[in-house]
């Protein structure tokens, strides 16, 4: 196999000019570094995760820990966050190219998460160019001028704070080898960004701060910490530099919340409500359960009882361990061309945001620069200090019932035709390179487009029954698959139609969904797909 070899790491894609910057023998030597001594624990963890869900396909019960619970019931708290984290009453987030990196970053909100996991399909220039685009926003010399309008942009005095989403440990990095095998995408995003921008970050009174994707167990969180007290030794930082907000967007991670917190106490400043991940993996984790079928996607909000009961649970573990709370994602986004299907739009994101901050969250996301206004708005009325983490609140008891309850509602023919049409839609995207996908008047990502595709491997394994009486067969989700083609075909035109890849979108949600095995992570066949295409 031929590549490009660097500290004996073996490049499979194309370094073009520009990509030495860094792709740079010093921190590719990081990166190895890394891949010796954690990738072994990753790749353990991982089988772990596996045997665990074999466990619950055969009806092992959900539940808190019962050798944890000292660390449930003791009396601790994390470090205190720095001074820059202190208020993430807005956070932003998005992919990494050049223009979203500053429009983000001079958004107005607090923080920014650059996000390498669900808003960006992993084509190797998307990952470099990603690397490179922070590294010149970190330095503040980023600039990009659009080919389309001419307009100029460039970073504002006071931009958002910066924080990365590296990859999730489940995905490797294709277009990378050591030793014949592909590396850990997460070790690879972290080591490069962290070797780059480092120093430079705490010369502007500032450090690398991350978000920490898709978590398991507090093992997980504990390699997570070994990985940092590594880089803060190697690099001559004191314990705590590094600072992560962990995303609770796993069903398993819901009841290891304390102990998450606990494995990271001195890295840690904040949970966060990943609320769509989540409900993917509440349909994931219990995907054999014949009495776990969910009601149309777009019937569950946060006032559905289970994710009520999660949401809850955050804001008061992380405030009995004096760390920030972060609330979910508004998908919505601005809707062209119909003010009145605008301002709808708005008024459920101020709702949403509302009911966010007087349940107690300090903080909430937004994926489009202009909801950073309506957020901001309800946060600055509702909550006027930094946070609410001395806010004092009812002791909340949620019980492992209530992170389990099934939601009553109707699962319809247009729920059906909805998850194979964001399905299609999103993939198609995906395999042009494209992570993060406004479809529908929503943004779309990899964590809503896994929620479509396992409902529909949920409702079709198990026969279910839709408001009409049809059955949820193979045939039915043929016939749908075929029809939102035409569907997709009218919307976008016969041209784009056949320049784009919606019949391999197709095929590939068809693959998924037909699978006798529920497989983990779209993003797993979708990546092999990509990578073949020469992306």
């Amino acid at each position: 196999m031929t590549g490009t070899i660097i500290s004996g790491l073996t490049i499979l894609a194309p370094i073009q000019p520009g990509y030495e910057v860094v792709l740079t023998p010093d921190a590719l030597d990081l990166v190895v570094e890394l891949e010796r001594r954690f990738d072994d624990e990753r790749q353990r963890l991982l089988d772990v995760r596996r045997r665990r869900l074999v466990l619950t396909d055969a009806g092992r019960p959900l539940g808190f820990l019962p050798e944890t619970v000292g660390v449930r019931q003791g009396h601790w708290t994390v470090a205190p966050p720095p001074a820059d984290l202190r208020d993430r009453r807005v956070e932003i987030t998005g992919p990494t190219d050049r223009k979203t990196v500053i429009n983000a970053l001079n958004s107005g909100a607090k923080v920014f998460m650059a996000d390498f996991e669900d808003a960006n399909a992993p084509t190797w220039d998307v990952l470099i160019q990603g690397q490179i685009n922070l590294r010149d926003a970190v330095r503040r010399v980023i600039t990009y001028d659009d080919p389309d309008t001419g307009r100029h942009y460039r970073l504002c005095d006071d931009p958002a704070v910066l924080m990365v989403r590296p990859r999730g440990w489940h995905l490797p990095e294709r277009h990378v080898l050591m030793e014949g095998q592909p590396i850990s995408a997460c070790l690879f995003d972290l080591a490069l960004f962290f070797y780059h921008n480092v120093l430079a970050l705490r010369e502007r009174g500032t450090a690398p701060y991350f978000y920490l994707p898709k978590i398991e167990s507090h093992y997980e969180a504990r390699l997570w910490r070994e990985i940092f007290l590594v880089l803060e030794q190697a690099f001559g930082l004191a314990t705590g530099t590094i600072k992560a907000t962990v995303l609770i967007e796993t069903l398993p991670a819901a009841f290891e919340m304390d102990e998450i917190l606990y494995e990271l106490r001195d890295h840690v400043v904040g949970l966060n409500c990943g609320r769509w991940d989540y409900i993917f993996s509440f349909i994931k984790t219990r995907h054999a359960d014949a009495t776990a079928l969910l009601p149309d996607r777009g019937n569950l909000s946060m006032v559905t009882p289970f994710l009520d009961a999660y949401s809850r649970l955050v804001i008061e573990t992380c405030h009995r361990r004096r760390t920030h709370a972060i609330g979910g994602m508004a998908a919505f986004i601005p809707v062209k061309d119909d003010e009145a299907a605008n301002q709808e739009a708005l008024a459920q994101v101020r709702v949403d945001k509302e009911r966010e901050v007087t349940k107690g969250h300090d903080g909430t996301w937004v994926a489009h620069p202009t909801l950073v206004p309506v957020a901001q708005e309800v946060f600055d009325r509702l909550m006027p200090g930094p946070n609410q983490i001395d806010r004092k609140a009812e002791k909340v008891e949620i019980a492992a019932a209530d992170l389990l309850q099934v939601p009553a509602g109707l699962r319809t023919g247009a729920g059906l035709s909805h998850n194979i049409a964001v399905g299609i839609g999103y993939l198609e995207s995906w395999l042009r390179g494209m992570g993060c996908v406004p479809l529908f008047n929503m943004m779309e990502d990899a964590a809503t487009a896994e929620i479509s595709r396992a409902q529909v491997w949920q409702w079709l394994h198990h026969g279910c029954e839709l408001d009409d009486g049809q059955v949820v067969t193979r045939a039915l989700v043929r016939e749908v698959i075929w029809a939102e083609l035409d569907a997709w075909r009218l919307r976008v035109g016969a041209e784009r139609y056949r320049l784009g890849r919606f019949g391999d979108a197709a095929d590939l949600f068809r693959e998924l969904v037909e699978s006798e095995s529920f497989v983990e992570f779209l993003t797993l066949p979708a990546y092999d797909k990509l990578v073949a295409s020469g992306a």
